[in-house]
C-alpha cells in the first residue's frame, strides 16, 4: 500500500466492517445483462464480435490477445452500454460503436462501480474486479480529438477470471456476496 510524504495512507483498503458505508456498498444491485462480446485476436488488430465465448480461469477470452497464458489483472474488461452512450453525449457526434474501444463485454442496467472489490458471475464465469480501464492515447487516433478526454472515467473496469464458463450475450451480471462470516 502506497503512503503519502508524511507516511500516511491516503486512502483505506475499504471502509470498516460494519459501518454505514460497509452497509450501503453491500445493498442491493440489480443485475446486468451482456448486450455485446468482442474478441481481439492480436495487438491493433479489430475486434471480431462474437455471441459467446469462453472465459478460462487465469486466462480470459479464449481467442483474446490478453488470454495469452500470463496471469495478469486485465484478462477481460467490460464496459457499459450507458458509458458509450456518456461518450457520444461527450463527444456530440455519432454513436460510438463498442468495438471502438476494444473492450471485450459491455453490459446494460448495471452500474460497474458496484463491483468495485467484489467478484461477480457473467454467465457462466465466476470473475474478481482487478481495477478501472482507463483510455489509452489511441482514443484521439480512434475518436478524433477529444476522445481520451471523452473516455476518462467512462473506460469500464477490468477483471481476472476465477472460474471459467461460456458467456453469451444476454446473460446476467450479477454481483457474488462475500460469504457471512
Amino acid at each position: 500500500m502506497s503512503r503519502d510524504l508524511f507516511g500516511e495512507v491516503p486512502y483505506p483498503a475499504g471502509p470498516a466492517p460494519g459501518s454505514m458505508l460497509a452497509r450501503l456498498l453491500d445493498g442491493p444491485v440489480a443485475p446486468g445483462r451482456v448486450c455485446w462480446i468482442g474478441l481481439r485476436p492480436a495487438r491493433r488488430a479489430a475486434m471480431r464480435v462474437v455471441e459467446a465465448a469462453e472465459a478460462e480461469a487465469g486466462q480470459g477470452l479464449a481467442g483474446d490477445r490478453f488470454a495469452s497464458g500470463r496471469n495478469g489483472a486485465r484478462q477481460v474488461t467490460l464496459m457499459a452500454m450507458e458509458q458509450l452512450r456518456a461518450i457520444t453525449g461527450y463527444l456530440g457526434g455519432a454513436p460510438v460503436g463498442p468495438a471502438r474501444l476494444r473492450r471485450n463485454v459491455v453490459v446494460e442496467g448495471i452500474n460497474l462501480s458496484a463491483l468495485r472489490n467484489r467478484r461477480f458471475r457473467l454467465g457462466g464465469a465466476l470473475l474478481e474486479w482487478s481495477g478501472d480501464c482507463h483510455p489509452c492515447s489511441r482514443m484521439d487516433e480512434e475518436l478524433g480529438p477529444g476522445g481520451y478526454n471523452a473516455v476518462r472515467g467512462h473506460g469500464g473496469i477490468t477483471a481476472r477470471v476465477l472460474e471459467g464458463g461460456v458467456i453469451r450475450l444476454g446473460d446476467l451480471v450479477e454481483r457474488v456476496l462475500p460469504a457471512a462470516p
